[in-house]
C-alpha cells in the first residue's frame, strides 16, 4: 500500500487565499488506507484508556473509528450549543476572538483514562482547550493523537504537557 501521506491532497487557497488546505477525503474513501491509519493510531493508545474523545468535526471520524476498532467508548467534543444535555465548557482565545467547546457533563467519570483524537494539529489552540476541558471533567489524558501536524504553525508547543503523536508531519 502507498504511504498515508500519498492520500493527503493539498488544495491551494482554500478556504481563503494563502492557505494550503490538507484534504483528508482521499484517505477516507480508500478502505485500506483508512484502516491502516486507524491501525497506526490505535498502536499509540495505551490499553488502560477507557474512552476516546474526538474533536468536532473530523476528529469524530477518526475518534469513532478508533473507539469501534478498540472497543472503547466514544465521546464527542463539540462547538458551543450543539450538545443536548447538560454540558461543561471551555472558552479559549483565537487569533481574532474566542471560541467555546463543550462536552456532556456526564461524559467522563473522575479518573477515567482518555485519548484525544483529531485530524490536524495546526496552531494548537483547540487541542489545548480540549485537553483542559477533559482534565476539568476529571479525565486523565493518556495520549493526544493527530493524523497530521502542520509543523510550521508550532501547535505542539501548546501541548508540551501531554504525550502527543502525529502520524504525519508536514
Amino acid at each position: 500500500m502507498k504511504p498515508l501521506i500519498d492520500f493527503i491532497r493539498t488544495i491551494p487557497d482554500f478556504p481563503e487565499k494563502g492557505i494550503l488546505f490538507q484534504d483528508i477525503t482521499p484517505l477516507l474513501k480508500d478502505p485500506e488506507a483508512f484502516q491502516a491509519c486507524l491501525s497506526e493510531m490505535a498502536a499509540f493508545i495505551p490499553p488502560e484508556v477507557e474512552k476516546i474523545v474526538g474533536i468536532e468535526a473530523r476528529g469524530f471520524i477518526f475518534g469513532a473509528g478508533l473507539a469501534t476498532y478498540l472497543k472503547k467508548g466514544f465521546i464527542p467534543m463539540r462547538k458551543k450549543g450543539k450538545l443536548p444535555a447538560e454540558v461543561r465548557q471551555f472558552t479559549y482565545d483565537l487569533e481574532y476572538g474566542t471560541d467555546t467547546i463543550e462536552i456532556h457533563a456526564d461524559a467522563l467519570a473522575p479518573g477515567e483514562k482518555v485519548a484525544l483524537i483529531d485530524d490536524v494539529l495546526a496552531t494548537g489552540g483547540t487541542a489545548q482547550a480540549a485537553c483542559r476541558l477533559i482534565e476539568d471533567c476529571g479525565g486523565i489524558l493518556s495520549k493526544v493523537i493527530f493524523l497530521m501536524e502542520l509543523k510550521d504553525l508550532k501547535g505542539k508547543e501548546k501541548l508540551s504537557h501531554y504525550e502527543v503523536v502525529s502520524l504525519l508531519t508536514l
